[in-house]
């Protein structure tokens, strides 16, 4: 396996380019990625708009994917580019949770239970000519739908309560849209935004300065919500 340049990095992976069919998706910290195969695998089958899986090959590490090479920006630089508005990009985001909890959970015994991403954000939906597909699938589980749209809205919150970050304008204009059309779609209980914040004050690959900023976070949710 040839590994080309790098094209972009995340908080605790790279993705690198294999050839323009194929790219290379690797942890940085070993974390073992087979877990992602199956649950991107159903969900492609499913209709859900996930990057195609690539053959891995045999010098694969545990931390290593191979996936389609997606061509275009993600939304967070269109958001910033000023190419999709606030409004857009909501009902976009909106319609991608959506659609996923339409998907029912392929291990889960419990009928309600649905295939949930927990890290659905402009930065992990990819705007292509064949339409916006969403990467990064590490934080998948399977549970109540709620908890993954309290979980979307708590990292946008985060953002835009955050003075030191470059997008806080533009993050506070995107959950300000995103949030009452969340808690149109069956609402964003408050069970499930105390979950969510709790499992983000677990998140290792945050920084204590972006931990302490979870409960204003949460605390402008419920004022949307509201």
């Amino acid at each position: 396996m040839r590994i080309g340049q790098l094209l972009g990095s995340g908080r605790n992976a790279d993705v690198y380019e294999l050839d323009e069919t194929w790219v290379l998706r690797r942890y940085r910290d070993g974390m073992d990625a087979s877990p992602e195969l199956p649950v991107m695998s159903y969900l492609s089958a499913s209709g859900y708009p996930v990057p195609r899986l690539g053959p891995q090959p045999p010098s694969a590490g545990p931390g290593d994917l191979v996936l389609q090479h997606l061509h275009g920006p993600t939304m967070l630089k269109s958001l910033l580019s000023g190419a999709v508005g606030a409004e857009e990009g909501a009902a976009l985001l909106a319609g991608l949770l959506a659609d996923l909890h339409t998907v029912p959970a392929r291990l889960s015994p419990n009928p309600e239970d649905r295939v949930l991403h927990l890290d659905l954000h402009p930065d992990n939906v990819m705007l292509t000519a064949d339409g916006p597909v969403v990467i990064d699938w590490s934080n998948t589980e399977e549970g109540p739908p709620a908890l993954d749209r309290a979980m979307s809205a708590l990292i946008l919150a985060q953002v835009a309560v955050d003075p030191a970050h470059p997008a806080t304008d533009d993050a506070r204009v995107l959950v300000t849209a995103l949030v009452p059309l969340l808690a149109a779609d069956d609402g964003i209980p408050a069970r499930h935004l105390a979950d969510a914040a709790a499992r983000r004050t677990l998140n290792p690959t945050m920084s204590p300065a972006e931990k302490g900023l979870i409960g204003e976070a949460a605390a402008l949710v419920t004022a949307l919500i509201g």
